[in-house]
Order: structure tokens, then sequence, then C-alpha cells
């Protein structure tokens, strides 16, 4: 299987790393709260595998990546920061973008704030939904704590638990501050407006939630559904489920890519 390269990228005026292989339509990955690009090595690696060129970074205060300024610590401040990525990897297509958990919301807010770089969305277990059936009441550490037991419960944990950890840990012992900015912005998300406009704009939107999952409850995801005026996906497994099934994750992309007229592509050749 092609692999994802990563190496470090000035982005304004700081390193940040990040992940890139392949060649095609440009996808740009975003991780979950808590973890890096490395984590979904086997998932990206498989979008090369597609025929998707793919940027990986690791986001503000995260994996080596240095924290954004107090008062950037926003979805509307990494938005903007993906902006400056993008600009700094040298990507100026638009792009699909997919995002993982927190980093599906950061996905949702650069369509609204940056729509002429975007061609679709895909949010798997993102936040964003309505703050009463969202995770607002929990503490960020116990957004860590619900991390670590769906890793545990995976079903493949001996082979994910590595990379999840390899990434988890490093990002709590050297940012700590960072990780909860961070989470308390997260766990209040409303991206309601926001997703409200890509709609009406008519952005391709693809919106998974997996049937385990106990970060993002399915009221959140239901509520986002909603505003975007999707059915949704819903797919086995816990909030990690695509670390763990790299194969069934990129089917969804493809699909995605297909219906918003990305790639030509026959349905045929989603299950060759």
């Amino acid at each position: 299987m092609r692999k994802i390269r990563f190496e470090r990228i000035d982005v304004g005026d700081a390193r940040a790393e990040h992940g890139r292989g392949g060649s095609g339509p440009a996808v740009v990955f975003l991780h979950g709260w808590g973890l890096a690009p490395r984590s979904y090595s086997s998932s990206l690696a498989q979008l090369v595998e597609i025929g998707c060129t793919v940027a990986a970074p690791a986001q503000p205060g995260f994996g080596r990546t240095p924290a954004l300024g107090s008062g950037e610590c926003s979805f509307s401040g990494y938005a903007n920061w993906l902006a400056r990525y993008l600009d700094a990897a040298g990507i100026s297509e638009p792009v699909v973008v997919v995002g993982h958990s927190f980093g599906g919301g950061v996905a949702l807010q650069f369509a609204h704030d940056h729509p002429d770089r975007v061609r679709a969305v895909v949010a798997c277990n993102g936040v964003g939904g309505t703050v009463r059936s969202g995770p607002a009441d929990r503490h960020w550490w116990e957004w860590g704590r619900h991390l670590g037991s769906d890793v545990l419960a995976l079903e493949s944990v001996v082979r994910v638990l590595p990379a999840v950890l390899g990434e988890a840990v490093p990002n709590l012992v050297q940012n700590p501050l960072a990780m909860w900015r961070v989470a308390e912005f997260v766990r209040r998300a409303d991206l309601r407006r926001e997703i409200r406009m890509i709609r009406h704009r008519r952005t391709p939107v693809t919106l998974v939630w997996s049937d385990r999952d106990r970060l993002v409850p399915h009221g959140s995801f239901s509520t986002l559904c909603t505003a975007a005026g999707v059915e949704g996906v819903v797919v086995p497994g816990h909030h990690n489920w695509l670390i763990a099934d790299p194969a069934r994750f990129s089917d969804i992309v493809l699909r995605a890519l297909v219906d918003a007229g990305v790639i030509e592509e026959t349905l045929s050749q989603l299950t060759a």
C-alpha cells in the first residue's frame, strides 16, 4: 500500500507537521481531538489507494504544531489557520475536506468561511449539533477518558492502540493547556447556522455517525443532518471507527467524491 509521508512545513511563522501522499483530487483530512494525523495512517493510505492527493495537517495544539493564540482558539480560528496551511502547502484548487470529531467541526466551519476553497465536506462523528444534545456538560478530561475507553473497545485494539497512544500521550504531556482550550469550545459547539448556509450554497455534505459512539450522541448527529438537509450515514463501530476500519472509511469518502462529481467512477468500482 502506498504510504503517507510525514514532514514539517512552515505555516506563517510557525512549523507544522503534516502528511502528504498520492495524486488526483485534493482531499484534506482533519484529525480528531487529542490525536494527530499519524493515528490515521492506514486510513489516509487508503485514500491514496483510491486515487486522491491527501494532505493531513496536525492542527494547532496537536502533534508538533504550535497552538493558536487564545484569541484565535475557535472554529473560525482553526478554519483560518487551515486556509493558511493550504497556501503553504501549495494547494490552490478547491478541496474535499474530511474531518473526524473535532476535525469535522473545523471542516464544516471551513466550508462556511471559505466556500471558494471547498468542493465537498465529509464529517465523520463531527461535533457541532445542538449544545443541548451534544457533550456540552462534559469537562475536557471526560473527553480524554471516553477517548481512551473508546479505543480499548475497538475490535482491532492491538493494532490501533499504539498508533493512538503515540499521538494522544505526547499531546497531553506537551500541551495540556492547548487541549483544554480546544475541548472547552468544542464541547459547546453549535454549527447549525453555518451548516444551513453551506446547504444554501449547495456544497455537497456527507455526515457520518457510528452506532456505538459515546462521545458525540445521536441527537447531535441528527440535528446536523436536519440542518444540512441530508439523511446521513450510520456505520457500525465506536467513535474512532475510521481508525480501525480504513476500508469502510475510504469507501464512504469515495462515494462522497462520486456524488459530488469530483471524480468519475462507477459504483461497481467501489467494491472492486
